[in-house]
C-alpha cells in the first residue's frame, strides 16, 4: 500500500509542477502585453493601448488584470471620445465594484468632458465621483471645474459653493472671484460684487471685462457720473453688443443727471435688447427732445409707445400731447392727452391730461363724446380743482359752440347746478331749428315754447317767437301761426333779426290759407315794398298778390301783379300770362281775353296750363258766339290732351253746340262719345241728359231706353232715390261730420255701386275715412276714382293714395301710383311730391339708376326748397357710392357741401374728408374732419367713420401713435355702429402688421 502511495504522491507532484510551470507562463506573456499597454497609454496612446487592453482582458484569467484593463479600454475610450465610452464605464463599475480604480474612472472621464467644453456630460461625471478619495490638486480642480460646469449650464446656486472652496487656490482662486462677482453681479448684490471684481481688478485679463460691470453697477446703484467714466472707459475695448449697453448706461446716466443734452447722442445709438426698442427707451430719447424743445424729433420717438399702459407710457403720452400743443397741432394733443387721462399711475399727471383734454376739446371739438359731456365729467370728477371756475366757463359756451344742442340740452336738464338760464334760451332756439331742419315739427314747436318761456335775451325771444310761428304753419295751425308772427312784429327786437324780411311774407300765407284774401293781398303788397332783393320770395309775392286781387274780384290790380311775374320772366309767368287772360273776361273784354289766350298758346307750348288756356279760349269763343273757332279750339284741345282733365269737358262743350244749334245728330255723336269714352263721369251723366231730351222731343224715347240700358252707370228707375239717398250722405260730409258721412257714404256706395254720384260718393268717403285716420279703408274708394277715366277728383285721389301707400311702406304700389300722379298731376306741388317720393322710393329699393333719374328732375326744379334739393342730391351721392361711380359721387357730395344742413351736412363733410384722403391730402382730410367734429358733433355716426378717415390720415403722415390711437377709441367708444368698428379693427390690424416689421429694426 505504501509502495503504491509513494508513488502517486511522485506523480501528483510531477504533475503539479509541470501544470504551474504553465501557469506561470502564461501570467507572464499576459503581464508582459499589459505593460506594454500601460506604458502606450501614458504615452496618449490611446487606440492602440485600448486594442492590446481589450486583447489581454480577454485572454487573461486573472481578476485584478481583467479589472485593470477594463478600466484602461473604458478611460481610453473616453479619450477616444467613442459612442460607447458611457458604456464601459459603467460595465466597468458595475462588473468590478472592489476596482481602486472606480474613482479614478469617474474623474477621469469628468475633467475629460470638461476639457472638451461638454459640461452637462462633465457634471453627469463629477456627481459620480467620491470627493474624500481625491488627492488636494485633484481636489481643487474638482472643485473649480464642477462649480464652473453650474455656472454654465446656468445652475447659479449651485456654483457658489464649489468657487467658495478655491477661493484661496493659487491656481483657481482668481476665476472663482470672478465668476462668484459676475454672479453677485447678476443676483444685483453690488456690494459683494464690487468686493470680488476689486480682488482681481489688478490682472490684466479681467480688466476689460470689470469695466463693463463696473459702469452698470454704479449706474444700478444711482452713481451715474462714476457710471459715465468708466463706461467711457470700457467702451473701445468692449463688443458690439456691449458697446449698445454702454451707451444705454452712459446715455440714462446723463438723463438722470438732465443733461439731455449729453444724454440724446448716446439714447440714439442704443440698439435694443434683441435688436427692439422697449416702449422706456423712447420715452427717453423722447423726452430728451421734448426738454430740448426738440419738439418734432421728441414727437418721432414718443409715438412709437404703441399699447404702451403702464407709468412710462402715460408720462410719454402727456409729454406728446404738450409737443403737439407746442408745435400747433391740436387734434393730435387731444388724442394724446385723452390717452394720458385714461391712466392711474400718476394721478396729478392724469388730472393735468384731462384739463388740458377737456380745454381742447372747447376749442376744436370732440368726436367721442359731446364737449359739454366732457367740460362736465372734469368738473364732477376734480370738484377742488383750481381750474374749476375756467371749466365751468368753457361748460356754459360749449352749449353753443359745440353746436351739439341736444346733449348739451341733455346736460343743461339732468345738471341743474349748471343751470344757466339766458344759455338754457339759446339752447331750447337752436335745438328747435335742429329738430325743424329734420322735419320734426312737434318736438321742433316744444323746443321753441321753452325758448320763449325763458325771455333772457330780446333777440331769442324774437326769433324764436317766429319759428314756433314757422312749425306751427307747417303743421297746418295756420291761425296760431298768425297769432304768432303778429307776437313777433309786436317784440321791438324783431327788427333786428334775420327773419324780420320775411315775417309779411309769412303772414300773408297764413291768410292765404285760411281764404282771407283781402289780408293776404295787403301783406304780400308789404312784402313787395319791404324785401325786394329775395327774388324768388318777390316773383312768388307778386303771383299770390295776383291770385288775392282775382279771388277778390279786383282784376285790374290783379293783372298789374301778374304783369309784374311775367317781366320777371320767373318759372311762373306762364301761370301769370294764364290768370291775366282770364282776368280780361271778368272785366268784360273777352275780346282782349281770346287775344292773350292766343297768345299764351303760342309763347308757352310746354306749359301745364296750356290745356287750361284751350278750354278757356273754347269756352269764351262759345260766349261770343264764334262757335266755329269753338269746335275747332275744342278739337285742338281733345287731340292734344286725349287723357286730360278737360277732354271729356270738351266733348260735352262741343255736344252742347251742336244741341243749341239744333243739330241733334252731330250732338247725339259727341253724347255718345263721352257716354262711351267716359262712363261714370259728371258730363257722362249730363250727357245721357241732354241726349234724352233730344231723344224725348224727337219722340224717339224708345230708342233712348234701348241706347241707356247698354250703360251700366245710368239707373233710370232708382234715380230719385239715388238723389235722395246721396244728398243727405252730402251733407253729413260738407259738414264735417266725419263719423256720420262715413256711415251715410258707406250706405250710399252700398245700395248704388253705379249710382249717379258714385264718383263723389267714393271720394267723399275715401277722404272721411282719411280724415277719421281709417287710412287703410280709404284705399279701396281712392282706387275706384282713380280707375275711372281722368275726372276733377282723380289728382286728390292719387295723391292721398301715394301718401297711403308710402306710409305703409308698400313700394310696389307706390311706384305705380307716383308714376301717375307725376303724368297726370295739374298742381306742380303734386309733381314735385311725386318725383321727390319716386326718388326716395328707387332709392330705398336699391334701384339707384332710377333713383338718380328722379333725383336729378327733383334738382333741375328751380322752385325746390333747400331741403328737398339736399335729399335728392344725397341720393345721387349715395347711389353714386353704391354703384362705385367716384366721379359722380365726388362731384354730388361736393354740391350738397353748399347747401345740406345738419346730419346731411355731416354726411357731405365727411366724404369731403374721405375724397381728400383718397388723392394724399392727409392735412385737408385732417381739416374736414375736425370740421365735422366740432359744427356736427351730434351726428356720432358720422364723427366716427370720419375718426377712422382721420387714422389713416395720420398713418399717412407717419404718425402711428396718433392712428392707432383714434382707432382702438373707435373700437372701444362706437360698438353701436358695428360697420365702422369693424373697418376700424381692420386697418388698426394692418398698422399693426407694418409697425411690427418695422419696429423690429430699430429707426432712430
Amino acid at each position: 500500500m505504501r509502495k503504491f502511495s509513494g508513488l502517486f504522491f511522485l506523480l501528483f507532484l510531477m504533475k503539479l509542477t509541470v501544470v504551474s510551470a504553465q501557469k506561470s507562463a502564461i501570467y507572464t506573456n499576459d503581464l508582459q502585453d499589459y505593460n506594454r499597454a500601460v506604458s502606450l497609454y501614458k504615452d496618449n496612446q490611446y487606440q492602440s493601448a485600448q486594442i492590446i487592453f481589450d486583447q489581454v482582458m480577454e485572454v487573461s484569467k486573472n481578476a485584478d488584470i481583467q479589472s485593470d484593463c477594463a478600466y484602461y479600454s473604458a478611460s481610453s475610450a473616453i479619450h477616444l471620445n467613442q459612442n460607447n465610452a458611457d458604456e464601459l464605464i459603467e460595465n466597468f463599475v458595475r462588473n468590478y465594484p472592489t476596482s481602486p480604480k472606480q474613482n479614478q474612472a469617474y474623474i477621469e472621464a469628468a475633467f475629460y468632458y470638461f476639457q472638451q467644453g461638454n459640461f452637462p456630460n462633465a457634471l453627469k461625471w463629477f456627481d459620480k465621483v467620491d470627493e474624500n478619495t481625491l488627492s488636494y490638486d485633484d481636489l481643487d480642480r474638482f472643485n473649480f471645474q464642477k462649480g464652473y460646469s453650474y455656472f454654465t449650464t446656468n445652475k447659479k446656486k449651485e456654483a457658489a459653493p464649489y468657487f467658495n472652496k478655491v477661493l484661496k487656490s493659487k491656481e483657481f482662486g482668481s476665476q472663482a472671484k470672478y465668476y462668484l462677482g459676475f454672479m453677485a453681479y447678476d443676483n444685483n448684490d453690488y456690494k459683494k460684487a464690487t468686493q470680488y471684481f476689486d480682488e482681481v481688478s489688478g490682472e490684466e485679463k479681467y480688466k476689460e471685462k470689470l469695466s463693463y460691470f463696473q459702469a452698470d453697477m454704479n449706474f444700478k446703484s444711482g452713481n451715474f457720473q462714476k457710471a459715465i467714466d468708466l463706461g467711457l472707459v470700457a467702451m473701445p475695448k468692449s463688443s458690439v453688443v456691449e458697446k449698445s449697453e454702454l451707451n444705454k448706461i452712459i446715455g440714462e446716466s446723463y438723463f438722470n443727471l438732465k443733461q439731455y443734452d449729453k444724454a440724446i447722442p448716446y439714447l440714439k445709438t442704443y440698439k435694443g435688447k434683441k435688436g427692439r426698442w422697449s416702449n422706456t427707451d423712447f420715452y427717453q430719447l423722447g423726452y430728451a427732445y421734448y426738454e430740448q424743445k426738440d419738439f418734432e424729433n421728441a414727437i418721432s420717438q414718443f409715438n412709437k409707445i404703441i399699447d404702451g399702459n403702464d407709468f412710462v407710457a402715460q408720462n410719454a403720452y402727456y409729454h406728446l400731447g404738450e409737443s403737439y400743443m407746442n408745435t400747433d397741432k391740436k387734434q393730435q394733443a387731444l388724442n394724446a392727452f385723452k390717452n394720458a387721462s385714461e391712466m392711474q399711475f400718476d394721478l396729478k399727471i392724469q388730472e393735468d391730461a384731462n384739463l388740458n383734454y377737456a380745454k381742447l376739446s372747447y376749442e376744436i371739438g370732440n368726436s367721442y363724446q359731446s364737449v359739454p359731456d366732457v367740460l362736465a365729467a372734469f368738473i364732477e370728477k376734480y370738484p377742488n380743482s383750481t381750474s374749476k371756475d375756467e371749466v365751468e366757463s368753457l361748460l356754459i359756451n360749449s352749449f353753443i359752440t359745440s353746436k351739439n344742442y341736444k346733449g348739451a340740452l341733455d346736460v343743461l336738464e339732468k345738471n341743474k347746478s349748471f343751470a344757466n338760464k339766458p344759455v338754457y334760451q339759446k339752447v331750447t332756439f337752436y335745438r328747435g331749428l335742429e329738430l325743424y331742419t329734420d322735419g320734426n315739427y312737434k318736438d321742433a314747436l316744444a323746443m321753441f315754447k321753452k325758448s320763449i318761456a325763458e325771455p333772457r335775451d330780446p333777440k331769442f325771444t324774437a326769433r324764436a317767437t317766429f319759428w314756433k310761428g314757422e312749425t306751427e304753419y307747417v303743421l297746418d295751425n295756420f291761425n296760431e301761426a298768425l297769432i304768432t308772427y303778429k307776437q313777433f312784429i309786436a317784440i321791438p327786437e324783431s327788427k333786428n333779426t334775420l327773419e324780420n324780411k320775411n315775417v309779411n311774407y309769412n303772414i300773408a300765407y297764413c291768410y292765404f290759407k285760411q281764404k282771407d284774401y283781402d289780408q293776404a293781398g295787403n301783406y304780400f303788397q308789404s312784402q313787395i315794398e319791404i324785401n325786394k332783393v329775395d327774388k324768388i320770395r318777390l316773383n312768388d309775392a307778386y303771383l299770390r298778390l295776383g291770385d288775392c286781387r282775382f279771388v277778390t274780384a279786383k282784376y285790374w290790380p290783379a293783372m298789374d301783379a301778374y304783369n309784374k311775374v311775367i317781366e320777371l320772366k320767373s318759372v311762373d309767368a306762364d301761370y301769370a300770362a294764364f290768370q291775366k287772360a282770364i282776368s280780361y273776361g271778368f272785366v268784360s273784354k273777352n275780346d282782349k281775353k281770346i287775344e292773350d289766350l292766343n297768345k299764351f298758346i303760342t309763347l308757352y307750348p310746354k306749359s301745364q296750363y296750356r290745356d287750361d288756356a284751350l278750354f278757356e279760349l273754347g269756352s269764351t269763343y262759345v260766349v261770343e258766339k264764334k262757335t266755329d273757332l269753338a269746335i275747332k279750339t275744342y278739337d285742338q284741345l281733345i287731340s292734344e290732351f286725349k287723357n286730360g282733365l278737360y277732354a271729356s269737358k270738351s266733348i260735352l262743350r262741343q255736344g252742347l253746340i251742336y244741341y243749341n244749334a239744333e243739330n241733334d245728330a252731330l250732338a247725339l255723336v259727341k253724347f255718345k262719345k263721352i257716354a262711351a269714352e267716359y262712363p261714370k263721369s259728371p258730363e257722362a251723366l249730363e250727357a245721357v241728359a241732354t241726349a234724352r231730351l233730344i231723344y224725348v222731343d224727337n219722340g224717339k224715347v224708345d230708342e233712348y231706353a234701348t241706347w241707356v240700358r247698354t250703360l251700366d252707370f245710368v239707373e233710370v228707375s232708382d234715380a230719385e232715390l239715388d238723389n235722395d239717398t246721396y244728398e243727405g250722405a252730402e251733407k253729413q260730409y260738407l259738414q264735417n261730420n266725419t263719423k256720420q258721412s262715413i256711415a251715410s257714404l258707406s250706405n250710399y256706395v252700398i245700395k248704388f255701386p253705379n249710382g249717379i254720384h258714385a264718383l263723389k260718393a267714393n271720394f267723399y268717403l275715401a277722404q272721411s275715412y282719411f280724415s277719421d285716420g281709417l287710412e287703410t279703408n280709404a284705399i279701396p274708394n281712392y282706387e275706384y276714382v282713380i280707375a275711372l277715366s281722368r275726372n276733377e277728383f282723380t289728382e286728390q285721389s292719387l295723391s292721398r293714395l301715394a301718401q297711403i301707400y308710402l306710409k305703409k311702406k308698400e313700394a310696389a304700389k307706390s311706384i305705380i301710383i307716383l308714376k301717375r300722379l307725376e303724368t297726370e298731376a295739374d298742381f306742380p306741388q303734386n309733381v314735385t311730391f311725386a318725383q321727390s317720393n319716386l326718388m326716395k322710393t328707387y332709392y330705398e329699393q336699391k334701384d339707384y339708376p332710377n333713383a338718380v333719374v328722379y333725383a336729378e328732375k327733383v334738382l333741375g326744379n328751380p322752385k325746390m326748397d333747400d331741403k328737398v334739393k339736399s335729399d335728392a342730391q344725397i341720393i345721387v351721392a349715395r347711389s353714386a357710392i353704391q354703384t362705385n361711380d367716384e366721379p359722380k359721387a365726388r362731384a354730388a357730395y361736393a354740391k350738397l357741401l353748399t347747401i345740406a344742413k345738419g346730419e346731411l351736412a355731416a354726411e357731405a363733410l365727411y366724404y369731403d374728408a374721405y375724397f381728400k384722403n383718397i388723392d394724399g391730402k392727409f392735412e385737408a382730410s385732417n381739416a374736414a374732419v375736425q370740421k365735422l367734429t366740432k359744427d356736427y358733433s351730434g351726428y356720432k355716426y358720422f364723427g366716427a367713420k370720419g375718426l377712422v378717415v382721420m387714422a389713416k390720415n395720420f398713418y399717412g403722415l407717419k404718425d402711428s401713435f396718433q392712428a392707432t390711437y383714434i382707432l382702438d377709441s373707435v373700437i372701444k367708444n362706437f360698438t353701436n355702429f358695428p360697420d365702422v368698428v369693424e373697418d376700424a379693427q381692420k386697418q388698426l390690424d394692418t398698422i399693426k402688421v407694418q409697425e411690427a416689421t418695422t419696429n423690429s429694426s430699430i429707426q432712430n
